[in-house]
C-alpha cells in the first residue's frame, strides 16, 4: 500500500500528472458551466453525454500548448493558458447572463462600446462567480506551498504528439457524434447555441475565428458575377405595391422614432390595473395610423445597430457582430441616399456619442446629411440615463435641430432611456414596479412608461407645430427587452409558461405607421424589421423594385409573412421554427408527420435568404451593381465632427 501511495505521489509531481489535475477541473468546471450558465436546450440522452465530455478535447488541446516549453516555464504557460480559458468561459457567461447570446471575434473588435456599457455589468455579477477561477487558484496553491514538486525535464516529442493527437481524436469523435444528431452542424450553424450544445465552449471558440476570419475574406474575393444570383432573388421576391396605399404620404416628411427594447405585449398591458404605455394604446386606434401586431424584431449580435441596419437597407445584419462596427465602409443605398436624390434632407438625433457602434462613420455610407450626437446636446447629471441623454429632455432639445431642417426631411430619434438595467430615479417614476421578483423585470414597466411619456410630448410638439399633419411617422421597436434568461418572471407578467414556442412570440416588437389621410387600424400581417424600408418607399411612392432588398412591402398584397430570425429560426401565420422544432403557429403544438416537409423546405428557404444577404453584406457586393437612376454614396461629403447645434453659444 505505502509503494501504491508513493506511486502515485511520484505521478502527481510529474508535469504530466500535474497537467491532467489542470485538464480535470478545467474540464468539469466547463462542464458545469454550460450545464448551469446557459440555456442550451438539451433534449435527449446523446446530447447529455456530449455536453459532458465535449469540454475535454479541447481542454487537453489548448492547455497542451504549454508542453512545448521547457523547464518551468511549463508550469507557468499552463497556469496562463488555463487562466485564458477561465476567462473566456467567464466572459462569455456574463454576455449570455446579458444578450442570451456567445461573444464572437467580431463583438470583441466593438471596443468602443465598451465604456458604455460598463454600467450594466454590475447587476450581471453573481456572489459565486469567483468559483469560475478556483481550480487556478488551487493549482497555483500546489505550487507554492510545494505540494508538487516542479519537473524539469522536457516532455519528449513522441510524448506530445500523442498529447496533441489524443486531444484531436476525442474531439472528432465528439464532432462525429454530435453529426449523428444534427447533420451539417458546422454547414448550417447560424445558431451559436448549437455550437456550443454539441462542440463545448472552446471548440466554438475555433469554430467562430474560423467563421469570421471566412467572412472577412469574402469582400477580397468576391466579383461582379456573385451579385447575380441576389439580384434574381430580389427580383423573384418583389411585391408589388398596393395601389390604395402607394404614393399616400408622397413629399411628406419621414420621422422614425427607435423605441429602445420595447416589446409588443406591453401594448395595452394592465399592471394592478393601470395601463404601462397609455400614449402608444392610444395610437392602436388612432384614425390615421396603422399598428402591426404581428411585427417581429430580427436582430442578433448587432442588436439596435441591427435594426438600424435593417431599417436603412433592408439587408439583414451578421450572423456575428455588427454590421455597423465591421462593415461600416461598405457601399450601401440607404435610405437616407434615396430620399437624398428624391429632394429629402436627412438627420438622425442621438444623445449619446457618436462613436457607439461606429455611427458616426457608417451613416456616411448610408447618406446622412447630419448627426447630432451627444456634442449637439445639454448634457448635465440628473438628464443622463445609462446611454445618454433621457428620452424627455432629448425630445426637448431635439426640437430646435429639427426646426433647423429644410423640409422634407426624413429624421431618426433613437431614445435610451428604456435600456437594461431599467434604472431610473423613483422621484421620476410614475407607475409602480411589478412584483416578480426579477429586479429587471420589474424595473421594465417603469421605464417603459416613463418612456410612452415622453412619446406623448413630442406628439404634442408635432401636433402643436403642424409638423404631425405633414410628415409620416414610423415608431418601431428594436429588439427585445427581456431575454429567454428571465423567462420564469415573463411567466408571471404573462400569467402563462413561457414556452420555446411562447418565447418566440415574445420576439414581437411593436410598429407604428401614422400618414395622414390614411385609414388606420390594426393590421394583422406577420412582418420584420426587414420590410419597413420597402414599405416606407412605396408609401411616398417611390418604387423599390430596382433595389437589392430582403424585406418585402407589408402593404402589398404579394407581402412575404416568412420571417427568419437571425439564427435560422422563423415565424410565419402557419408555422413557427424554434431551435429545430416546428410547431403551429395558430396552436403552438408540435406539427404533426405530415406538416413536417412544408415546415422543412420553409427552413431551406430562411436558410438561404440569410445566405444571400450574408454574400452581399461579406462581399460588399453592392459596389457591383447601381440601381437605374440612383447616384451611389460619396463619403467624402460628409462630415460630422462639428457641432451644428443651435442650442449652443
Amino acid at each position: 500500500m505505502n509503494n501504491a501511495l508513493k506511486k502515485s505521489q511520484g505521478i502527481f509531481n510529474k508535469y504530466i500528472g500535474f497537467f491532467f489535475v489542470a485538464v480535470m477541473m478545467l474540464w468539469l468546471k466547463t462542464y458545469i458551466a454550460q450545464l448551469t450558465q446557459f440555456d442550451l436546450g438539451i433534449s435527449n440522452t446523446l446530447q447529455k453525454i456530449l455536453l459532458f465530455f465535449n469540454p475535454l478535447g479541447s481542454a487537453i488541446l489548448f492547455l497542451g500548448f504549454a508542453t512545448l516549453f521547457k523547464g518551468r516555464k511549463k508550469y507557468i504557460f499552463l497556469l496562463i493558458f488555463d487562466f485564458l480559458l477561465s476567462f473566456l468561459l467567464y466572459a462569455n457567461i456574463l454576455y449570455y447572463r446579458f444578450f442570451n447570446d456567445f461573444i464572437t471575434l467580431p463583438t470583441l473588435t466593438q471596443t468602443q462600446n465598451f465604456g458604455d456599457v460598463s454600467g450594466s455589468i454590475v447587476p450581471l455579477l453573481e456572489p459565486y462567480d469567483f468559483l469560475f477561477f478556483i481550480d487556478i487558484f488551487v493549482l497555483i496553491a500546489l505550487l507554492a506551498f510545494r505540494k508538487v514538486k516542479m519537473e524539469e525535464k522536457n516532455m519528449s516529442r513522441p510524448k506530445v504528439a500523442a498529447l496533441f493527437s489524443f486531444a484531436l481524436a476525442i474531439s472528432f469523435a465528439n464532432l462525429s457524434l454530435a453529426e449523428t444528431d444534427r447533420p451539417q452542424l458546422l454547414t448550417r450553424g447560424f445558431d451559436r447555441n448549437y455550437i456550443v450544445k454539441y462542440l463545448g465552449m472552446y471548440n466554438y471558440t475555433i469554430y467562430d475565428a474560423v467563421k469570421s476570419t471566412k467572412a472577412s475574406a469574402q469582400r477580397v474575393m468576391a466579383s461582379s458575377d456573385d451579385i447575380t444570383d441576389v439580384k434574381n432573388f430580389t427580383n423573384s421576391n418583389y411585391a408589388e405595391p398596393n395601389p390604395k396605399y402607394f404614393g399616400a404620404a408622397k413629399g411628406m416628411n419621414v420621422i422614425y422614432i427607435h423605441l429602445e427594447s420595447m416589446q409588443n405585449f406591453l401594448i395595452n398591458y394592465k399592471l394592478n390595473g393601470e395601463e404601462v404605455t397609455p400614449f402608444l394604446n392610444s395610437l392602436t386606434h388612432d384614425k390615421n395610423t396603422l399598428y402591426f401586431d404581428n411585427f417581429f424584431h430580427q436582430t442578433a449580435q448587432g442588436k439596435t445597430s441591427d435594426a438600424e441596419f435593417m431599417l436603412e437597407n433592408s439587408l439583414y445584419g451578421l450572423p456575428q457582430g455588427s454590421a455597423f462596427v465591421t462593415k461600416g465602409m461598405n457601399t450601401y443605398q440607404a435610405a437616407p441616399a434615396i430620399l437624398g436624390q428624391n429632394g429629402y434632407t436627412s438627420a438622425v438625433f442621438h444623445g449619446n456619442s457618436g462613436s457607439f457602434w461606429n455611427r458616426n462613420e457608417i451613416y456616411k455610407s448610408f447618406g446622412y446629411d447630419k448627426f447630432f450626437d451627444e456634442n449637439s446636446y445639454q448634457l448635465t447629471p440628473e438628464s443622463l440615463a445609462e446611454y445618454g441623454l433621457k428620452d424627455k429632455p432629448f425630445f426637448e432639445q431635439s426640437i430646435p435641430l429639427l426646426e433647423s431642417l429644410p423640409q422634407p426631411f426624413m429624421a431618426k430619434f433613437i431614445t435610451v432611456s428604456h435600456h437594461f438595467p431599467y434604472s431610473m430615479p423613483q422621484e421620476e417614476a410614475t407607475i409602480a414596479r411589478h412584483t416578480t421578483g426579477d429586479k429587471s423585470v420589474d424595473n421594465y414597466f417603469q421605464t417603459a412608461r416613463y418612456a410612452d411619456e415622453a412619446l406623448k410630448q413630442f406628439f404634442d410638439y408635432l401636433k402643436e407645430s403642424g409638423l404631425y399633419d405633414n410628415s409620416m411617422i414610423i415608431m418601431y421597436g428594436d429588439h427585445y427587452g427581456i431575454s429567454e434568461n428571465h423567462n420564469k418572471a415573463m411567466a408571471k407578467v404573462l400569467e402563462k409558461e413561457i414556452t420555446p414556442f411562447e418565447s418566440a412570440g415574445l420576439q414581437r416588437v411593436p410598429l407604428f405607421i401614422h400618414v395622414p389621410g390614411i385609414e388606420g387600424g390594426v393590421n394583422h400581417e406577420y412582418a420584420g424589421q426587414i420590410d419597413i424600408l420597402p414599405t416606407m418607399l412605396h408609401l411616398l411612392g417611390i418604387d423599390t423594385k430596382e433595389y437589392v432588398h430582403f424585406g418585402t412591402d407589408i402593404l402589398s398584397e404579394n407581402h412575404d409573412e416568412l420571417i427568419p430570425f437571425r439564427n435560422g429560426d422563423f415565424v410565419s401565420p402557419t408555422i413557427t421554427a424554434v431551435g429545430g422544432k416546428f410547431y403551429d403557429s395558430v396552436t403552438g403544438m408540435p406539427l404533426e408527420e405530415d406538416q413536417i416537409e412544408e415546415a422543412k423546405q420553409l427552413q431551406d428557404r430562411v436558410e438561404n435568404i440569410l445566405a444571400l444577404s450574408d454574400n452581399v453584406v461579406n462581399g460588399d457586393l453592392l459596389r457591383f451593381y447601381t440601381p437605374k437612376g440612383f447616384t451611389p454614396v460619396d463619403r467624402s461629403k460628409y462630415n460630422y465632427n462639428v457641432s451644428e447645434s443651435p442650442t449652443k453659444e
